[in-house]
């Protein structure tokens, strides 16, 4: 295993639940498995001062506001989006220390903020995107940290791999109580993240959400989404490769028996038909849609169309924040996957209703 693990901020109670539901690790991983408790055992004094000043500070600031969500399937362009809306300074974001230390970011974290900056990797796992101390990050890392339900723990332990993915992304087999407790921990993790980020409103962008839009709706029925879809083609053969390497990477037990492109075939459909479903009724003051072809070609049209559709203050003021981020990132370039004759006739007939929904028309026979 490398030198780091994203386990390694795990509490020690979730880790041991996972391990008792999954399996134990390969002999390879067991250091790594046993550096992540230690971790998890080492910190929990901390994680829970930390705990009793949230308490405390909740009653003083209130609840979190509702996030402004940005929703998309994998490979969609949900990341692009997000790092060009994060450069409005009204939004606070999940930072890599809230990510990799969610117990502890507002005490330890800050502590060891120099030391663990340094550690960070210089581009994500799956991209070629570059990683920062101020990059934007989803969280559901984060979450597999206080949560045995994340589909990341399919990831660490794919002896279990769909199992996980099944509880991870709907809650299937899940009892009543263990959705609850998930919830409690991701609003925990919410109001730390606001608290460390002066109260601004989260930015918050996870495709986990996507399939969960009607339980973000019944925690916060004034919440706005934004949907960037792309051509499902391309969104395939880039979630193939973004699986066959977070395995080869984070992997804690064997994971050759997973056939990852029936395992991508499989959830999409699952995935967006919920999204579709859950956002029918928003108004357009609540929700937006943005094809990922076009804010590629035209990003600051689509995103002033963003803020006008949604109704979002700041967008002048912020507009030269966006035209210094794409002007830097102009020279990035995207992973190139190759889609096969055959893997295009199996998403065309598999997941026909997106394609003809989401499919780059230039590209359709």
């Amino acid at each position: 295993m490398g030198d780091s693990h994203p386990l390694y901020g795990c509490d020690a109670a979730t880790l041991l639940a996972v391990l008792a539901r999954n399996g134990p690790p390969s002999a390879r991983a067991l250091p790594t498995v046993a550096a992540a408790l230690a971790s998890g055992l080492l910190r929990a004094p901390c994680s829970l001062a930390e705990a009793g000043w949230v308490a405390w500070a909740r009653h003083k600031h209130g609840p979190v506001p509702a996030p402004l969500f940005i929703l998309g399937h994998w490979r969609s362009g949900t990341t692009h989006l997000y790092n060009v809306l994060s450069r409005d300074p009204r939004f606070g974001i999940i930072d890599p220390i809230a990510v990799g230390l969610p117990w502890d970011m507002l005490g330890l974290g800050r502590l060891l903020r120099p030391l663990l900056e340094r550690a960070l990797p210089e581009r994500r796992y799956i991209d070629n995107v570059a990683v920062t101390p101020e990059s934007p990050q989803e969280d559901e890392i984060a979450l597999a940290n206080m949560s045995p339900l994340s589909f990341y723990h399919g990831l660490y332990f794919p002896r279990h791999f769909e199992e996980n993915l099944r509880r991870g992304l709907y809650f299937d087999g899940c009892t009543e109580a263990e959705v609850a407790a998930w919830r409690r921990r991701f609003l925990y993790f919410l109001e730390k993240v606001s608290l460390s980020q002066g109260g601004r409103q989260i930015l918050l962008k996870n495709p986990v959400y996507s399939a969960r839009v009607s339980m973000m709706r019944a925690i916060w029925p004034d919440a706005r989404f934004i949907h960037i879809h792309r051509d499902p083609r391309a969104v395939f053969v880039s979630t193939v490769g973004f699986y066959q390497t977070l395995l080869g990477k984070l992997a804690l037990q064997p994971h050759d028996h997973i056939d990852v492109e029936r395992a991508v075939l499989d959830h999409y459909p699952r995935v967006m038909q919920a999204l579709i479903d859950d956002t029918a009724d928003l108004p357009p003051g609540q929700f937006v849609e943005v094809a990922f072809e076009e804010f590629e070609k035209d990003p600051m049209a689509e995103v002033e169309r963003i803020y006008r559709t949604l109704d979002l203050p700041g967008y002048e003021e912020a507009r030269p924040r966006f035209d210094a981020y794409l002007t830097a990132v102009r020279s990035y370039a995207k992973n190139r996957h190759r889609l096969s004759e055959e893997g295009r006739a199996r998403v065309d007939r598999e997941w026909a209703p997106f394609v003809a929904r989401w499919g780059d028309r230039a590209a359709m026979p």
